[in-house]
C-alpha cells in the first residue's frame, strides 16, 4: 500500500466519525449533530489583539498571526464534558522554525494542578522539510508523565486544509486528520486518573517556542518572515457543556455521551484501518511508550510492537523538558444547518 491511501482518504466528503455519530443520532431529538459554529457563537479571544486574531465577514475564518510583538490566541467560550472538537486548518508557509500552532483541549486555567490536556502541535519546520506535529494527553495533572508521540505529514499544510479532529469520550480518545484516525488512547484500569475526566475548553494559538520547537531549538524564529498566519475554518464544538464546578450531570449530557460511545474503532472501515497502521508505521518518529531513557519501563497501558520498537530506539529522543504552547502575552450564532465535514476543496 502506498501513500494514495492518505490522499483517497483525505478527499472524502463524509468522515467516519460524523457517519458512525449520525447513525447513533438517528431518531434521536434530545440531542443534535456535529454543526459548524461560528467564533461568535462558540470562541472568545485569548491574546493578539485586533491585529493579530483576524475573523472573516461571515464569521467562520479565523486568522492567527505571529509578528515579533506577540502571538495570538482563542478559546471556546463554554467548557464540555467529552466530546467532538475538530477545525479546518491551514498552516503558515515558507520558513517557519520556531513556531508552534497548537490545536488542544485543557482545563488548566481552573485545575491548575490536577489539570487534563489533549493536544495537537505543529512544530514549524524549515523550508522544504516536511512538517512534524505531535499529539499529547495529560490527565489529573501527570505533566510528569507525558504520552507524547511525533510524526510527519503525508503533505504540505500550508498549501490547503485539512481537517484536525479530537474525540474524547469516558472510554477513548481518537486523533484524526481527515478520514485517517492516527492515535487512539482506550481508557484502562492501568492509566487510573491519568485518564482525562474533568470538562475542557477548546484553545488554539500560534505562538514562538524558539528554545525547542524545530530540532531542539536549533532554528529559531526568524522574523524576516513575519507576519506567520495560520488559518483556522469550520470550527465544530460538540459535547455537553458543563460547570466544571458544579459537575452535574443531564440527561442531555447522557444523550451526548451515549452518541461519543458509538464511535469505535472497530467499526472503522478496512481501507481507514490500513491507513491507521500505514501512518503509524511510516510516519511515526517517536512514541513515549519506546523511549526506554525517560521510561526504562513503558508505562502500563502501552502495547509494544517489536518492529516499532526496533525502528523507534533508532530515531533519537526529543527534548521534552519544556511545556509546550505557554505562549507570550505581550501586548452570534451557528452559521448553518449544515453538518461539518471534512470536504478538501482545495
Amino acid at each position: 500500500m502506498n501513500d494514495q491511501v492518505f490522499n483517497t482518504l483525505s478527499k472524502t466528503t463524509i468522515s467516519l466519525s460524523l457517519l458512525l455519530l449520525l447513525q447513533a443520532v438517528s431518531g434521536s431529538a434530545a440531542a443534535s449533530p456535529p454543526r459548524i459554529i461560528s467564533f461568535q457563537k462558540g470562541f472568545t479571544q485569548l491574546f493578539g489583539g485586533d491585529t493579530n486574531l483576524l475573523r472573516s465577514d461571515d464569521d467562520n475564518t479565523v486568522h492567527l498571526h505571529l509578528n515579533q510583538y506577540t502571538g495570538a490566541g482563542f478559546k471556546s467560550s463554554n467548557m464540555y464534558n467529552h466530546g467532538l472538537f475538530s477545525a479546518r486548518i491551514k498552516l503558515p508557509s515558507e520558513y517557519t522554525a520556531g513556531i508552534v500552532v497548537a490545536f488542544y483541549t485543557s482545563n488548566g486555567d481552573v485545575f491548575e494542578k490536577t489539570h487534563d490536556e489533549l493536544d495537537f502541535e505543529f512544530l514549524g519546520n524549515i523550508k522544504g522539510k516536511p512538517w512534524r506535529f505531535q499529539t499529547n494527553l495529560y490527565g489529573n495533572g501527570s505533566t510528569h508523565r507525558g504520552r507524547e508521540e511525533r510524526y510527519t505529514l503525508w503533505f504540505d499544510p500550508s498549501k490547503a486544509y485539512h481537517r484536525y479532529t479530537i474525540l474524547w469520550t469516558s472510554s477513548k480518545i481518537i486523533f484524526y486528520i481527515d478520514a485517517v484516525p492516527i492515535r487512539e488512547i482506550l481508557r484502562s484500569p492501568e492509566m487510573g486518573s491519568d485518564f482525562p475526566s474533568k470538562p475542557m475548553a477548546l484553545y488554539a494559538t500560534i505562538w514562538d517556542a524558539s528554545s525547542w520547537a524545530t530540532n531542539g531549538g536549533k532554528y529559531k524564529v526568524n522574523y524576516k518572515y513575519a507576519p506567520f498566519v495560520t488559518e483556522m475554518t469550520d470550527l465544530v464544538l460538540h459535547g455537553c457543556i458543563s460547570n466544571p464546578i458544579q459537575d452535574l450531570s443531564t440527561n442531555t449530557c447522557m444523550e451526548i455521551d451515549q452518541q461519543l460511545e458509538t464511535i469505535r474503532y472497530n467499526n472503522i472501515t478496512r481501507k481507514q484501518k490500513s491507513a491507521t497502521k500505514r501512518f503509524r508505521e511510516k510516519y511515526m518518529y517517536y512514541s513515549y511508550c519506546y523511549d526506554t531513557l525517560r521510561y526504562p519501563i513503558p508505562p502500563p497501558e502501552c502495547v509494544i510492537d517489536p518492529l516499532l520498537r526496533q525502528r523507534l530506539k533508532e530515531n533519537g529522543r526529543p527534548d521534552f523538558g519544556r511545556r509546550h504552547h505557554r505562549h507570550s502575552r505581550k501586548g452570534s450564532q451557528v452559521l448553518s444547518s449544515k453538518l461539518y465535514d471534512i470536504e478538501d476543496e482545495d
